[in-house]
């Protein structure tokens, strides 16, 4: 089955899930306060806004790949781990001072219109780590032996102090110019840590060999690498009707995703200063956002980042083919890779 049809697939029921918790969440807030209620309803609305539901999803399937079913205890995990990452999410928004998200609004930006920025930026704040608490709660009372727990409730801890520590330096390099080997080490607690979490906690809980465990961990940075490179490509080069948010935010902000980096080191004149000239500004215009793109292809940076991602492609590949995983399982994320590296083809 095609990966996209899986992921519509079980996403579905992970959502039913989500909705679930969530709902019964809002009920009992309403008898706490109104405004916490209305919180919570923030947060269910924002959970259940369209996407793809990656993250739970790579927890479902690697479970399932090696448990050969779908019970209601991994539905269960599988919802903790999709308000994991809504709490990170609420959080990156923030910081990047994102107005939209999925079509919807952001939660700092729901907030803010409701009352001011001070408040708005505040709840996002405390929603963010109220999501995490959550989390854990749900995955603390999935039903799964205690020691199998405490192992995934490990992963989750360590998993959000390393996506905190990538936002950190993320947040640095918007302040000076870093080379390759430093973005790698920011790059590795970003979507590699968030791959690492998932992809293992369905395997923890499903019964993978220590040694399987091992290979999932080093398939899931890989994964990550390459699928932080491709998104990093499309803020770039997609255009806001492919991507539902105007092009090269990053770069507005001046962050510096590995293609810029190339780009950068290249030396090809006006690069630099051009970038530069760019930060904080508030939008771009179709000329500008036009030469940046044909500055970081003639540089040769789009083609550099292309080829990095696609290294850590076949590399998850070949580690993906070693584990004992379910061949639908493997399917599914050879196929997921396969779509990270075709897609960078639609970017030129």
């Amino acid at each position: 089955m095609d990966w996209e049809k899986v992921l519509d697939e079980y996403g579905e029921m992970v959502e039913k899930r989500v909705g679930e918790i969530l709902s019964k969440t809002v009920k009992e807030a309403e008898a706490y306060h109104p405004f916490v209620k209305d919180a919570y309803s923030c947060l269910k609305e924002f959970t259940l806004q369209k996407g793809k539901r990656l993250a739970s999803c790579s927890t479902l399937l690697t479970y399932k790949g090696y448990a050969d079913t779908v019970d209601e205890k991994i539905l269960s995990v599988c919802a903790g781990i999709e308000i994991y990452r809504q709490s990170i999410l609420v959080h990156d928004d923030l910081v990047d001072m994102e107005e939209t998200r999925r079509g919807g609004g952001t939660v700092h930006r729901l907030f803010s219109k409701m009352f001011d920025e001070r408040l708005g930026e505040g709840v996002a704040v405390f929603l963010g780590d109220i999501a995490y608490s959550l989390s854990v709660q749900i995955i603390v009372g999935s039903g799964f032996p205690c020691e199998k727990v405490a192992g995934t409730v490990l992963l989750l801890s360590e998993g959000y102090r390393e996506v905190n520590e990538s936002q950190m330096l993320d947040l640095l390099f918007e302040y000076r110019d870093v080379g390759v080997e430093e973005w790698r080490v920011m790059a590795s607690k970003r979507a590699a840590s968030l791959f690492k979490v998932t992809m293992l906690t369905g395997g923890l809980l499903g019964g993978a060999s220590e040694k399987d465990l091992q290979l999932l961990r080093e398939a899931a940075v890989n994964i990550g690498y390459a699928f932080d490179i491709q998104d990093d490509v499309i803020d770039t080069y997609a255009s806001e009707e492919e991507y539902g948010r105007p092009p090269c935010g990053d770069i507005r902000l001046g962050k510096k995703p590995l293609h810029v980096i190339y780009a950068l080191e290249s030396r090809e004149p006006g690069v630099a200063g051009f970038l530069k000239s760019l930060r904080g500004r508030m939008g771009l215009s179709r000329e500008e956002v036009e030469k940046v793109r044909d500055l970081v292809r003639r540089s040769g940076g789009l083609e550099k980042a292309k080829t990095a991602s696609r290294r850590h492609a076949e590399e998850a590949r070949r580690l993906i083919a070693e584990t004992s995983m379910s061949s639908e399982a493997k399917n599914f994320f050879n196929q997921l890779i396969t779509y990270i590296e075709n897609s960078l083809d639609w970017y030129r």
